[in-house]
C-alpha cells in the first residue's frame, strides 16, 4: 500500500488528492496543512485518509511527499523534514512556480541522502483553497522537472511516471532556463494584470464604476488573473526576482517603443508590432497549449 503526504491543500494539492482518490483507492493520503479551516474543508470533501497540522504528527512512512504550499513556507518545511530524519526511500517533490531559490534552500537544508525532485506542473486557475481543485487539472499539461543534487535517476523516474498518470507531458529542464521561461510566460503577465486592475481600482469612484460596468473582454481577462491568490503570487514574484527584473527591463524597452509609435502616429510600426504577435498566438494553439474557441473554450 502506497502512502503519500500532501503538505498544503490548496488548488494544486487538492487536485492531486482528488485525482489519486478517484483512480487508486488503495493509496493512503495524509493531508498536512497549518490551517485548521483548510483541514476541515478537506475532511468534508473527503480528500484524504488522515489530516494533520504538521508533518511531525504524521507517523506513516510516506513514499512520496508533495510540497504544495506558498514558497515562503518551504524553508520551515525543509527544516522540519530534515529534523524528522525521513527514510531514504521517501521522495520529496514540490509544485513551485520558480525553481532556483527552492533548490538552493533544499540543498542548504536537506542532507544529501534525502531525495528531492523539484517539479512544476504548468497548470492552474485563479481559484484557491481545497474546494477549488479538480481531478482533471493536469490533463495534457506540462510537468517540468528541474533535477538537483538530491535527485537521483530512480527518483526522477518515479515522479515522472506519477505525473504521467495524472495526464501530464514531462520535460526535464535546467532550473535557470525554467525560471527565465516562467518569468515571461507566467510571472510578468500576472504582474501586468495586477498593475492594470490596480490602476483601474485607483481611479476616481465615478470613473471606476463605469470601468466595471462597461469592462470589455480584455480587461475581464486581466481581472481573472489578478484575482489569483495574493500570498502565493507575492512569494512567486520575490523568489524569481532576478529573471523577472531582466524581463521587465526588456518589456519596458518594448513598451517605450510602442509609446513612441503611438505618439508619432507611426501606423506601419504599430501594424508590424501587432502583426508579429499574432504568430505567437497561432503557435501556442498549434502546440496544444490553448484552443481557438472564444473564452479559451470555457463554457462560462
Amino acid at each position: 500500500m502506497l502512502n503519500i503526504a500532501i503538505i498544503g491543500i490548496g488548488l494544486i494539492g487538492s487536485s492531486i488528492a482528488r485525482y489519486i482518490r478517484s483512480t487508486n483507492k488503495e493509496v493512503v493520503i495524509n493531508i498536512v496543512d497549518n490551517s485548521q479551516l483548510a483541514l476541515e474543508k478537506s475532511k468534508k470533501l473527503n480528500l484524504g485518509n488522515n489530516y494533520f497540522e504538521n508533518m511531525s504528527e504524521c507517523k506513516d512512512e510516506n513514499e512520496i511527499i508533495f510540497i504544495c504550499t506558498p514558497i515562503s513556507g518551504y524553508k520551515l518545511i525543509f527544516e522540519e523534514l530534515q529534523k524528522l530524519k525521513i527514510s531514504n526511500k521517501t521522495i520529496i517533490t514540490d509544485v513551485g512556480s520558480s525553481k532556483s531559490e527552492i533548490i538552493k534552500l533544499a540543498q542548504n537544508i536537506l542532507s544529501e541522502n534525502i531525495k528531492f525532485v523539484p517539479a512544476h506542473p504548468i497548470a492552474g486557475t485563479e481559484q484557491s483553497g481545497p474546494e477549488s481543485g479538480f481531478e482533471g487539472l493536469f490533463k495534457n499539461k506540462w510537468l517540468v522537472i528541474t533535477p538537483c543534487k538530491n535527485s537521483d535517476d530512480e527518483s526522477i523516474k518515479v515522479i515522472s511516471n506519477l505525473w504521467k498518470s495524472f495526464g501530464c507531458k514531462i520535460q526535464l529542464m535546467d532550473m535557470n532556463d525554467h525560471d527565465s521561461i516562467m518569468a515571461i510566460t507566467s510571472h510578468i503577465p500576472h504582474i501586468i494584470a495586477y498593475n492594470i486592475v490596480g490602476t483601474a481600482s485607483n481611479l476616481e469612484d465615478n470613473l471606476k464604476e463605469e470601468v466595471i460596468k462597461y469592462s470589455a473582454s480584455g480587461f475581464r481577462d486581466f481581472t481573472r488573473i489578478a484575482s489569483s491568490d495574493p500570498t502565493m503570487w507575492r512569494d512567486i514574484i520575490l523568489s524569481n526576482k532576478v529573471p523577472i527584473l531582466k524581463m521587465l527591463d526588456k518589456f519596458e524597452k518594448d513598451l517605450d517603443g510602442l509609446k513612441d509609435a503611438i505618439k508619432n502616429e507611426d501606423k506601419e510600426k504599430l501594424f508590424n508590432i501587432f502583426n508579429k504577435t499574432r504568430d505567437i498566438r497561432k503557435r501556442i494553439i498549434d502546440e496544444g497549449q490553448d484552443v481557438k474557441e472564444p473564452n479559451f473554450g470555457r463554457k462560462n
